[in-house]
């Protein structure tokens, strides 16, 4: 079985800092990984989420394979998948566990944690 979800070509995946709860309460636990979302652009998204959801029926781990920045490989566990539809094609959302030794979030300084900007 296939268990993996391969970025063939393009930027690294950006991962975002899960704010979900569901998504939170996953981690949960003696781990220490940080819980992350990225969307992907694809052909046929709901090929690849039938493709988790067949392995995890099966108690099978899926993962993410990738290349950071500099062109290292990089494999992510997949904890959660989804596809949603938009003008330029399939959207693939997979949220991931990642190493926090090698993971590191960017926040934007002009907005406060309401999401609203700062006034000047």
């Amino acid at each position: 079985m296939d268990n993996k979800i391969t970025i063939i070509e393009g930027p690294p995946p950006v991962f975002e800092p899960v704010q979900e709860a569901w998504a939170l309460s996953l981690t949960e636990g003696p781990q220490s990984f940080v819980n992350a979302l990225t969307r992907l652009r694809t052909f046929n998204g709901a090929k690849l989420v039938e493709r988790c959801y067949r392995a995890w029926n099966n108690q099978m781990p899926m993962h993410l394979l990738y290349r950071n920045e500099m062109g290292l490989e990089h494999e992510a566990p997949i904890h959660a998948a989804r596809t949603i539809d938009s003008e330029e094609g399939d959207i693939l959302l997979l949220w991931v566990y990642l190493d926090p030794n090698t993971v590191e979030f960017e926040f934007d300084s002009s907005s406060d944690e309401d999401g609203f900007e700062d006034e000047l």
